[in-house]
């Protein structure tokens, strides 16, 4: 049986962000959370890099096609193989499955209150 899955942001959360670059850049591992997903992966915990980058095309955006999303999420593949060591899956999306989701963005509330965890 599954333990679940763990989502991890990708920009500014596990590969060090400092504006947009374009598409084909994605910066260095950051340490700290690179030895966390491997620390994760080693407890046989599933984990998942949940990205904007892999998103609905968005038709104002002539380069925004399906094959350019497909084409990031191999790069995203490609740079998870090259600095953890396994191609995780990349998805834009949550499930009942995951466990947490570590993102420099988000904010975390306290389960059916709406108060927010450090206020």
């Amino acid at each position: 049986m599954s333990k679940g899955w763990i989502g991890v942001d990708l920009d500014g959360t596990l590969a060090f962000y400092d504006g947009w670059k374009g598409a084909d850049h994605i910066g260095e591992p950051v340490p700290r959370m690179l030895d966390r997903v491997k620390g994760w992966l080693g407890l046989g915990y599933e984990v998942k890099i949940v990205t904007a980058r892999v998103g609905k095309p968005d038709p104002t955006r002539v380069s925004d096609t399906p094959e350019k999303i497909e084409e990031m999420r191999n790069l995203i593949e490609d740079w998870t193989e090259k600095h953890v060591g396994v191609r995780l899956v990349v998805t834009n999306e949550k499930d009942y499955n995951m466990l947490e989701l570590w993102d420099d963005r988000a904010r975390q509330v306290i389960v059916n209150t709406g108060e927010v965890v450090g206020e």
